[in-house]
């Protein structure tokens, strides 16, 4: 499992990048959710790295 972690605003992203958080169960600065580790998240996780904290569980 991965923890994902917002730690930027959304405000004024790429539309792509915010529907990318959504998908990942981020909405507010703080947000925390686990995810499995597969290829999929791999790629969410990849396309918005720069807002994110990401942490093996």
């Amino acid at each position: 499992m991965i923890k994902v972690t917002l730690v930027k605003s959304l405000s004024g992203r790429n539309k792509k990048h915010i529907a990318t958080a959504n998908a990942l169960g981020l909405h507010k600065i703080g947000d925390s959710r686990q995810q499995p580790d597969n290829e999929a998240t791999r790629g969410k996780i990849a396309q918005i790295d720069y807002l994110l904290r990401v942490e093996e569980v």
